[in-house]
């Protein structure tokens, strides 16, 4: 009997295209199989808790219970493996001699999670590596020189004092609870934005309703959910979703405030040079530097270069800062006898604060001592990781190949209880020279080590200084206990819901 037209014509190319297809699952099912056998081999050596065997260990790691880190920590010493899913695996460290191995080398930060900031942020410092992260850093570098942060310090008191202006009209003469990380956001982007880029902003005015404000939450929120969700590794996946959609129109929001403040300055400059330049500013803030960094390196450093580090350094700048100042308040609310002895010695520099200078600020130890204990306690930022460019070797023999992401947690590390006596405690003395000099040089990493240290280090401590110097002249603070903060951990420890604090106005001096 004869074969039927269908059966000629449509059924033998539907055969062969699902054998096609049939072969090629196969053989990425195999690849992955060798890949999950591959990991399991080189990560033998080190023990790892529970996993389950689809998931890995992504709910420990979406979940924001930092206590359950804190337990894994005391029960693997070291390090342990910890895998997304059934074939990727990161390793997390915590113990200052495998720091100080891992952070000593050059090795290329990890695809994980930067890949995924790549298309808001651009290929910036944050991102970059080899030869073209050291032309960027070589190039920012003198935007952060000392000379150059001495002008700021009367811009971020004045930014403060937006800041607790509002808070006086909240407070009255009354004790009264405000959700105060909301404010210090502002606070902080108001900061950045006349620092960095000498631009006025509305920011504290208009609050959270602020374009910009809204998209940088948000998009921290989704970079964070997709490195721990292994199915959205997949750009195709994510883009398709709709966590993938928001993250491109969020992008957009990011792009369009970046452009306009890099134009607005390209008109100001141009304005300024057809002028006889005696209205020039006094000191050049990181946007002329990256101006002038493009101006003299136009074959090296791009359009996109200059969008890159404006986009880094406006996010990463002012997010960290107003994490550290709000998990500061909150710690000092903790614990009022420390709260108090830094209110004393800031009374005694700086009086009642009406002018303050660099100089006022490098005397403030013990507040200095506290800003440390909090970084310890509570890092804005609880990992950094790369990915191995060849086989490392730990100081007890065992050794992980290349290819590996290891991922340093700085929260694991801080609060490692056989580097730090009672980890949980806030205690500021630890930072006290002679107890500093006794300890392990990489047991205290808030701003990481080695060639890759935060470039904005020296700026996020005197911002830090500047804020709470102000705060702690005109109010107490004391925390509300009915709605302690949660932990959101994301790329920065944010606090999930906020963080509610009773604030009391102080009499005037």
């Amino acid at each position: 009997m004869e074969a039927s037209w269908l059966e000629t014509r449509w059924a033998r190319p539907l055969y062969l295209a699902f054998v096609f297809c049939l072969a090629l699952g196969l053989l990425q099912a195999i690849k992955l199989y060798l890949r999950r056998q591959r990991l399991l081999r080189d990560l033998r050596a080190f023990p790892a808790p529970p996993t389950h065997w689809f998931y890995g260990h992504q709910k420990f790691l979406q979940e924001d219970k930092m206590e359950k880190l804190e337990e894994t920590v005391e029960k693997y010493p070291c390090a342990f493996p910890c895998w997304v899913g059934p074939f990727q695996a990161f390793f997390f460290i915590y113990d200052p001699d495998y720091a100080k191995t891992f952070l000593s080398r050059t090795d290329p930060k990890s695809q994980y999670p930067y890949r995924f900031m790549t298309p808001c942020l651009g290929k910036g410092l944050l991102n970059l590596d080899g030869p073209k992260w050291f032309q960027h850093r070589r190039l920012l570098t003198p935007g952060f020189h000392c000379d150059i942060l001495k002008t700021y310090v009367d811009m971020m008191a004045h930014s403060v004092n937006t800041m607790l202006d509002k808070w006086e009209k909240i407070c009255s003469t009354q004790d009264t609870a405000v959700e105060v990380f909301e404010h210090i956001n502002l606070m902080a982007l108001d900061i950045i934005m006349k620092c960095a880029f000498s631009q006025e902003t509305n920011c504290q005015i208009n609050g959270s309703l602020d374009p910009y404000v809204k998209a940088t939450v948000e998009l921290g929120k989704i970079i964070f959910y997709r490195m721990y969700n292994f199915w959205h590794h997949h750009d195709i996946i994510f883009k398709f979703s709709p966590n993938g959609h928001l993250f491109q129109e969020l992008s957009k929001v990011l792009h369009q405030h970046t452009e306009k403040v890099i134009q607005d300055r390209k008109k100001t400059l141009k304005a300024e040079m057809k002028q006889d330049n005696t209205q020039k500013k006094k000191y050049q803030d990181f946007l002329d530097i990256i101006l002038s960094a493009q101006a003299e390196n136009e074959d090296s450093f791009s359009n996109a270069d200059l969008r890159s580090e404006v986009n880094t350094f406006m996010l990463a700048g002012h997010d960290t800062s107003a994490v550290s100042l709000s998990w500061l308040l909150y710690c000092l609310a903790l614990n009022p006898e420390h709260q108090e002895r830094c209110r004393e010695e800031i009374r005694s520099i700086l009086g009642d604060g009406s002018s303050i200078t660099w100089d006022q600020l490098g005397e403030m130890s013990y507040t200095t001592m506290c800003i440390k204990e909090m970084f310890r306690l509570i890092p804005p930022v609880p990992s950094i990781s790369r990915e191995l460019s060849k086989p490392l070797t730990f100081p007890d023999g065992r050794s992980l190949p290349a290819g590996i992401t290891v991922v340093l947690s700085i929260w694991g590390l801080h609060h490692n209880p056989a580097v730090w006596k009672s980890p949980k405690i806030f205690d500021p003395l630890r930072f006290t020279k002679e107890n500093s000099d006794q300890r392990h040089p990489y047991a205290f990493l808030p701003f990481s080590s080695g060639p890759r240290n935060c470039i904005g280090e020296q700026f996020a401590i005197l911002e830090l200084k500047v804020a709470i110097a102000l705060i702690l002249l005109h109010f107490k603070v004391t925390p509300d206990l009915t709605r302690p903060p949660v932990f959101s951990n994301h790329i920065i420890l944010k606090p999930k819901h906020g963080i509610h604090l009773h604030l009391k106005k102080l009499p005037e001096c």
